[in-house]
């Protein structure tokens, strides 16, 4: 067990030593956002950093800059929102890719491309004007679990489950990995390590961190900055084969309340400290280059516009030499600023502006700011100063790629090998009733929506933003979880019979039933309370068919944090929480499966990094806490060598089916889950058909005969968040009879509000059975004044002549360059 408050004794009695008042310390802790800097930990960005050479360097090449170019080093834009003709007139300082973003709008571009996409980048940077030596940008992606953008390359699993696995060595491999692949396709820079301490596992963000306990963070710090970069040597760029780090998000982005993403962290400044700042002065201490600042406040304001914690703390007590960025427009929700105007950001200590779409508004604004003297030239000298720090230390202005093209490195066997070692021990077994591991002989199936889908295994950041609409394919190196049993039962003279719905030709001996949460990423991820499937417990109905025919039965649960699973526990054998393990689906298998004889090939060895609630109301729930009562503690795992017994468990969640708030799915298998209601008025009706599975989709006919409203409804929802996170409303349909008349979209926000836009073309314009897929983007409503803080009717369609449609799903999906907003 890790000592949890070391740290906090650390700083109590680093604030003594240092003879701070009594009145200092009541302060720290009563809840203002202004740091009192001798309370945080010393570190320090190496020597190694730089050298005297290189700042005699930078100091030359900024004497030769002007102002603009000055300016335009710190403003970073989107590959998707800037183009290389762009680059070259403005010279900004960096590009990114964002969650959605890619070649040519294409998520699933070959890695060719990539190489192709970026490189035009770096030419129109480096299109030479004369003046000065010209200034090369640097290339930043979300890589977060292998680099996850591009077709290929090897998954690793998400920091949920590394954190399980609790090994620092591994970590460290991991971003060494990582790092040649990004490598290999010209990408400079990720952002990452995560640093975040997650404290509510409501928070859609959970599974990005590797514990509930600071001391895990401390751990994996500094071995991921230094798999990713090497150690910094003087007067040396970042060796072959690395890539600049960033660690995020700088802070407390885990302790928002209620664990609303972009919230605010309502905390004292020594738990602050204690809890949340683990993580970066390990990171700075090995170097890392770069440090993203989180979009959330603490005690009401942003860290963006927070100069105690950006200046005071991060740069000052914690020594960090290396530039400080933005997330995606964070600036703007700093008070007093907009996406296109953020001065104060720049004043507290910011040093580039991640403006993806706003570039150019704030390009033009900051630089008048700079000229009136609302940012200190002083203050933009000294981000540049280190931007073009961190770019000698990569290696950019020796414009050097080794590695560049050696397209074989993604998904290479050695790194696949460390993913499939990375699955196995993040495993944790929390129940077995003498099931496990099974015979490679058994007759096994394989059943549940988990068990042959990568892309649900890997979750999100996973070449799309929300991890959404992959498919095996997407992933050529690898292989499903049932990919792996197969392949381990056959190798034993077993067999695997994969089913999603449970059904066999010959009963098995055994069933594994892989199931879980479907991918998300960031806000979309938020939840209400921490109980799996609310309302909806297609899964749990799954595991009792499957027991009331006296099939053992073992669950495998993807998720991207613990949840109240108290009825599907009790419906199994045995059951696993695997996280979210990503492309190697055989060390799932690995561990599972044992020899012929049953004897295993691999023991489980993950601990729960994360405490596994009793009921679905107990978050948050986080060791240490007063009146700390999980079901399963922080630290448990059972093992093959150790077991243990579970009793029947309550099945009272503690939370009523009100309370869960399903805001994003509004018609799936067959039916609006709660609290949504479809109902259709009017000259309109509908029946329930097979389309592909039993009754899972409706039939609806307008007989033309007046209005025809066909609606979805419940209670209010806040959609706002989703709203500036370009979501849309996706419906899956075919037309099985043409509209004769207009047809109307609705999204609606009380009995006087909502809006419509015309979608006669959607449906006009298909061809008569054929399936398709339509995506309306939220922001088209918001525009014509719906309130999306109270949406009561997400989803209407609406016409009086005849037209006949069946769909299979209605819900909110990300907007990855095929959601459209009709101009009528």
């Amino acid at each position: 067990m890790f000592l949890r408050r070391s740290l906090h004794v650390s700083v109590l009695a680093l604030a003594i030593a240092g003879g701070l008042s009594g009145a200092v310390l009541a302060q720290a802790s009563s809840g203002p956002a202004t740091t009192h800097p001798a309370l945080w930990p010393k570190a320090a960005s190496p020597a190694t950093i730089t050298d005297a050479k290189t700042e005699a360097f930078i100091t030359k090449l900024m004497s030769q800059m002007t102002v603009e170019e000055k300016v335009a080093q710190t403003i970073q834009a989107d590959g998707a929102s800037i183009t290389p003709e762009e680059l070259k007139k403005y010279r900004l300082g960096s590009v990114l890719v964002g969650g959605n973003s890619a070649p040519d709008g294409n998520d699933r571009a070959s890695a060719q491309r990539w190489i192709e996409w970026i490189n035009a980048f770096r030419a129109a940077a480096l299109d030479n004007r004369g003046g000065h030596q010209e200034i090369p940008i640097i290339f930043g992606v979300d890589a977060v679990h292998g680099h996850n953008n591009v077709v290929g390359a090897t998954i690793f699993p998400h920091n949920i489950g590394l954190g399980a696995a609790r090994d620092p060595d591994l970590i460290r491999r991991i971003g060494e990995a990582t790092a040649q692949e990004m490598a290999a396709t010209g990408a400079d820079w990720t952002f990452g390590p995560t640093v975040a301490v997650p404290r509510d596992v409501r928070w859609g963000r959970t599974y990005e961190g590797y514990a509930e306990d600071p001391e895990v963070v401390k751990t994996y710090a500094g071995p991921m900055t230094l798999g990713l970069q090497g150690a910094l040597v003087a007067g040396k760029p970042l060796a072959t084969g690395h890539i600049a780090g960033s660690a995020k998000h700088f802070l407390g982005d885990g302790g928002t309340d209620g664990g609303k993403d972009q919230g605010d962290a309502k905390l004292p400044e020594t738990e602050l400290i204690r809890l949340h700042n683990a993580g970066y002065p390990p990171a700075i201490d090995a170097g890392i280059l770069s440090v993203m600042v989180s979009f959330s406040s603490w005690n009401g304001v942003k860290h963006t516009g927070n100069k105690s914690l950006l200046t005071d703390v991060l740069k000052g007590r914690m020594g960090f030499e290396g530039f400080v960025v933005g997330d995606w427009n964070a600036h703007g929700q700093v008070e007093g600023c907009t996406n296109t105007s953020c001065a104060q950001a720049y004043n507290a200590g910011m040093d580039m502006i991640m403006a993806p779409d706003s570039w150019k508004g704030l390009y033009d604004n900051t630089l008048a700011q700079v000229k009136a003297g609302q940012i200190p030239m002083a203050r933009i000298d000294d981000a540049v100063r280190r931007i073009l720090r961190v770019k000698v230390k990569a290696g950019l202005f020796e414009n050097k790629r080794p590695l560049e093209g050696k397209l074989e490195l993604l998904g290479a066997p050695e790194h696949r090998a460390i993913a499939r070692e990375a699955v196995r021990k993040s495993l944790v077994l929390l129940k077995n009733e003498g099931v496990l591991p099974l015979k490679s002989s058994a007759r096994v199936l394989v059943a549940g929506d988990g068990a042959d889908d990568i892309g649900k295994a890997a979750g999100g950041w996973t070449l799309t933003w929300q991890g959404t609409g992959n498919k095996n394919s997407d992933f050529p190196h690898g292989q499903s979880i049932f990919g792996g049993i197969a392949e381990a039962v056959k190798a034993g003279g077993g067999s695997a019979e994969l089913s999603m719905t449970g059904d066999y030709k010959q009963k098995p001996d055994v069933a594994i039933v892989v199931f879980g949460e479907n991918p998300y990423a960031e806000f979309q991820g938020d939840i209400a309370t921490a109980e799996y499937q609310p309302g909806d417990k297609t899964d749990l109905a799954l595991l009792k068919k499957l027991k009331a025919q006296g099939i053992p039965v073992v669950s495998v649960f993807l998720s991207g944090r613990p949840l109240w699973t108290n009825p599907e526990i009790n419906a199994s054998d045995a059951f696993v929480a695997a996280w979210l393990p990503g492309s190697e689906g055989g060390g799932v298998a690995d561990v599972l499966i044992g020899d012929k004889a049953g004897k295993p090939r691999f023991d489980f060895t993950g601990k729960l990094s994360y405490s596994w609630p009793k009921r679905a109301d107990q978050e948050p729930l986080n060791v240490g806490d007063k009146g700390y009562d999980p079901l399963f503690a922080y630290g448990y795992g059972l093992s093959y060598a150790k077991p243990g017994k579970v009793a029947a468990l309550s099945e009272e969640s503690g939370v009523s089916s009100a309370a869960a708030v399903n805001v994003d799915r509004y018609f799936i298998a067959g039916r609006s889950p709660s609290p949504w209601t479809l109902t259709a008025s009017g000259a309109v009706a509908t029946k329930t058909i097979d389309a592909g599975a039993q009754e899972n989709a409706r039939q609806a006919v307008w007989t033309g005969e007046g209005q025809g409203l066909l609606a979805i409804s419940g209670r209010p929802v806040d959609l706002s968040r989703q709203t500036t996170g370009d979501m849309a409303v996706m419906l899956r349909y075919r037309v099985d009879a043409s509209p004769e008349k207009p047809v109307s979209m609705a999204i609606g926000c009380g009995e006087s509000c909502g809006a419509t836009v015309d979608v006669t073309s959607t449906f006009s314009g298909a061809k008569l059975g054929e399936w398709r897929t339509a995506k309306i983007k939220l922001s088209c409503f918001k525009a014509k004044g719906v309130d999306m803080t109270r949406v009561t009717a997400p989803f209407a369609l609406m016409t009086s002549g005849r037209m006949s449609i069946t769909f299979t799903e209605i819900r909110l999906a990300s907007n990855e360059g095929d959601a459209v907003c009709p101009t009528n």
